[in-house]
């Protein structure tokens, strides 16, 4: 965990919170709304290794009807680890490679354009210009990425907070997680946004008092503009 040394918002320049008002702070998960998914880069993955065309199938958010073990996560039968855990087993099968990190350190190889989100990277510099500090707070940042890969990506230096759940002990959505991020970016919670593509997470966020919106993959564009508009103060209730 860190957090930035960035001076709070000037009075009307960051944010009031409730009522339709401005807020100061934005709160990013990291894989989904920051990072694009495995799902996304399954293609280009295959073709660095030599793969034929969907040698992994998996679907995700994207097709759920044909992915049940991605089902299985959205109805909380299995965890996130869990799922990815399965999933790595596949890609070890084929490929040779060993474990979550080894099977990330492959998908994730590409150009940071290619896997950062280009509407979180134009996001992250809208909050910011309009005075909004920006936090990540992800449940496994060091248990998916090397270190070595995760100081190389440029986006994680504009961020005036990072908490990875994986090194603090505490993991989303226990109340504690979002406490965490919200103490590293000295603003309350209702005066924080939290953005997440998995509902249990939102709705974790809700219950410890922030506004939140559920991040579709599949629609980033919309979802980036939703969460921009409530950081203005649209009435929306940021229902999902």
């Amino acid at each position: 965990m860190w957090g930035g040394e960035a001076e709070a918002p000037a009075a009307g320049v960051g944010a009031r919170a409730a009522g339709g008002a401005r807020m100061r702070a934005l709160v990013l998960d990291f894989g989904g709304p920051v990072l694009r998914t495995p799902f996304e880069l399954l293609r280009a993955t295959e073709r660095r290794l030599g793969l034929p065309p969907r040698t992994f199938d998996w679907r995700g958010p994207f097709d759920p009807g044909a992915d049940p073990l991605w089902r299985s996560l959205a109805a909380g039968a299995v965890s996130e680890p869990e799922y990815w855990t399965a999933r790595a087993a596949e890609f070890g099968a084929v490929t040779g490679v060993s474990g979550v990190p080894a099977m990330m350190r492959q998908v994730y190889s590409g150009p940071e354009d290619e896997i950062v989100r280009p509407e979180a990277t134009a996001a992250i510099r809208s909050a910011r210009a309009r005075g909004v500090r920006v936090g990540v707070l992800t449940n496994d940042l060091t248990l998916f990425h090397d270190p070595d890969w995760i100081d190389g990506v440029r986006v994680l230096s504009q961020l005036d907070a990072l908490v990875d759940a994986a090194t603090v002990g505490v993991r989303k959505p226990e109340p504690a997680a979002y406490r965490t991020v919200l103490e590293a970016l000295a603003v309350t919670a209702p005066d924080a946004l939290f953005v997440d593509d998995q509902p249990v997470n939102v709705d974790g966020a809700r219950a410890a008092g922030m506004r939140a919106v559920l991040f579709d993959p599949t629609r980033p564009a919309e979802s980036y503009a939703r969460a921009l508009a409530l950081l203005d103060g649209s009435h929306d209730n940021a229902s999902g």
